[in-house]
């Protein structure tokens, strides 16, 4: 809703801008936790997903390692209150409400599980109870759609038991293929195979520098060697990194009191590239405007955020700016050099919407998103 009007209905409340960066990294640092416990982990690191902050975790097998499952859930659960402070499972749900988790034997009803559990007490459905479990439920859990949920209730099928007892073929003779997953999912039946997600891969290299520098350009060139290395190396993967870490170990022999011995710096990029040239002028761009306090005696980069590489076709007799010279990458040039609060993009969302300012958003240049620059 529009900020005035959700200050009308909560003086008191405090808003925050979103830092959906910031939420990425503590869903990242959450799976790094998961993966010491089980190598089959699935969830989303996309703040706009519906599915975000719900993860699904594979156990089948473990018991020999980590104990029974309820055994499994607390010490996951321990180890995700220091890096995420929401929850998990075979499939659980993270609210400020604190963890909570439900095991099943399908991801549908290990899900309801755990969005019906309460913190600190998980959860649990009997083996092949999974239809047993789910009877009492809403039929409205079953599906997504508005109009199918609307016509479930004016059927007078109210709970998820009702359409369990059904003939598979009535649903799908009224609904078509949502009739039958809503059918499959009544049933207690597993509908697609468990997915791991695929662990990012992070490439990293450092190079010393001697004598240490406080020049920029000596900086340039190791950065140049830096990251024409490791763009050589996801190029040969098929890969491409969506964001950088710079790390900078400083020589304080000269330096003034007080000044710290390493900087860190974080960029995220318009787009996932392999483009060493343009990143690295994009990190350059970042040294330029905030240079480091002292010598420099080692540079190290991190790609990481990778993802398989995507084409574009081309034009054949239109000749092609080079990646650097796009706008995207333009534009977060621009809003290193003056500000990233001096440089916006602005997105259409709804045209047809009564209010205006619920038309177009801001974005930030970096988040990749497309829109005209203002």
């Amino acid at each position: 809703m529009p900020l005035g009007s959700a200050h009308r209905l909560v003086p008191e409340a405090t808003f925050i801008d979103p830092d959906p960066d910031a939420d990425r990294a503590s869903v990242e640092a959450a799976f790094e936790a998961l993966a010491t416990f089980s190598p089959g982990i699935a969830g989303s690191t996309d703040p706009s997903d519906p599915a975000f902050g719900l993860f699904e975790i594979q156990v089948d097998g473990l018991e020999p390692l980590w104990g029974a499952e309820p055994v499994l859930v607390d010490r996951l659960v321990a180890a995700l209150e220091g890096s995420l402070g929401g929850g998990a499972a075979r499939a659980g749900a993270a609210d400020a409400g604190g963890i909570r988790a439900g095991i099943a034997g399908t991801r549908f009803a290990a899900t309801i599980a755990a969005v019906h559990a309460r913190p600190g007490a998980p959860v649990v459905v009997p083996l092949d109870g999974e239809a047993a479990y789910l009877a009492p439920h809403p039929s409205s859990l079953l599906t997504p759609e508005p109009d199918v949920r609307a016509r479930l209730v004016r059927f007078g099928l109210h709970q998820i038991g009702a359409i369990a007892e059904l003939a598979r073929s009535a649903l799908i003779a009224r609904f078509g293929e949502e009739g039958a997953r809503i059918h499959a999912r009544a049933r207690g039946e597993e509908l697609e195979p468990f997915r791991p997600r695929r662990a990012p891969e992070r490439l990293t290299l450092a190079l010393p520098i001697e004598p240490a520098t406080e020049g920029l350009e000596p900086l340039r060139f190791v950065l140049h060697r830096l990251a024409s290395a490791l763009t050589d190396q996801l190029t040969a993967r098929g890969l491409a990194a969506s964001r950088a870490h710079l790390h900078l170990d400083l020589d304080l022999a000269f330096a003034r009191a007080g000044t710290p011995s390493e900087l860190d710096v974080e960029q995220r990029f318009p787009e996932p590239t392999a483009d060493a040239e343009a990143i690295e002028r994009l990190l350059f761009a970042r040294l330029e405007r905030t240079p480091p306090p002292a010598a420099v005696a080692r540079l190290g980069l991190e790609l990481d955020g990778t993802a398989p590489a995507a084409g574009q076709q081309l034009l054949l007799f239109t000749p092609q700016a080079a990646r650097g010279a796009r706008l995207d990458w333009q534009l977060a040039r621009l809003a290193l050099t003056f500000g990233e609060d001096r440089v916006r993009r602005v997105d259409l969302t709804d045209p047809e919407a009564p209010l205006p300012e619920a038309r177009w958003t801001w974005r930030p240049v970096v988040s990749g998103d497309g829109g005209v620059a203002r």
